[in-house]
């Protein structure tokens, strides 16, 4: 065999040399996924006011991702999910509270004033029995937040239930404290149904001196006669 075709041979099972140099390994932003997810899980803060913070680190983590991506455009991915978590994010920001403060403004019906459920709970320490500012709400018309007592209600729409402020009691039921339960009864055609959600009632509420016998439960000190429930 010639030289020629030697060399000839060999060029032609010369198999062609790339260096590792030249490779470049893409993935996705971590932040950018987050912030997508966290976005769209935002979107519960317009039901539950204490989720906004969920918007609120998924517009960080999309405003970090987005500048990584930029810095290094060859390794990282993700662009449109950062700014997706971002978009999302910033539109909750504005619009959740803005929602939260129009339907505080408007919830409490014409001639009811709103109280909070701490007022009628005894301080710290100090006996469980009406405080002061409790016992001057007797035969007011109010309008309360709270949850139904799971186990005060005989049938699955009831006329009459049991308030407490929490859904530590509401979830776990047990005997509340006495000044943590107020005894519902509805007017007309109203009537509650078993549910986890936060009830809002207007009605008159009664403050009474000594514990007042219900079934299943200690007593209560306070009653409401309500003509509202939503």
């Amino acid at each position: 065999m010639s030289m020629v075709a030697a060399n000839r041979e060999d060029q032609a099972y010369q198999a062609p040399i790339s260096s590792s140099d030249d490779l470049v390994y893409q993935s996705f932003s971590r932040g950018a996924v987050a912030s997508t997810v966290l976005g769209v899980l935002g979107l519960l803060s317009f039901f539950f006011v204490g989720l906004l913070l969920l918007p609120v680190v998924g517009l960080l983590l999309g405003i970090g991702a987005l500048l990584s991506i930029r810095r290094y455009p060859d390794e990282l991915l993700g662009k449109p999910l950062a700014l997706a978590g971002i978009a999302l994010g910033g539109l909750t920001l504005c619009t959740a509270p803005a929602y939260h403060a129009y339907i505080y403004a408007t919830e409490v019906p014409p001639g009811y004033e709103r109280i909070a459920f701490s007022k009628l709970i005894s301080p710290t320490g100090a006996p469980d029995q009406p405080p002061t500012e409790a016992l001057a709400l007797d035969g007011q018309q109010i309008f309360v937040k709270g949850y139904i007592h799971p186990t005060s209600m005989d049938s699955p729409k009831a006329k009459k239930f049991v308030l407490v402020p929490d859904l530590g009691t509401c979830c776990f039921g047990g005997q509340p404290p006495l000044t943590h339960m107020i005894e519902v009864t509805l007017t007309g055609d109203n009537f509650a149904t078993r549910n986890m959600r936060k009830q809002k009632l207007a009605g008159t509420l009664r403050v009474n001196r000594a514990l007042k016998p219900i079934d299943g439960l200690e007593g209560v000190y306070y009653t409401l006669k309500a003509d509202y429930i939503h």
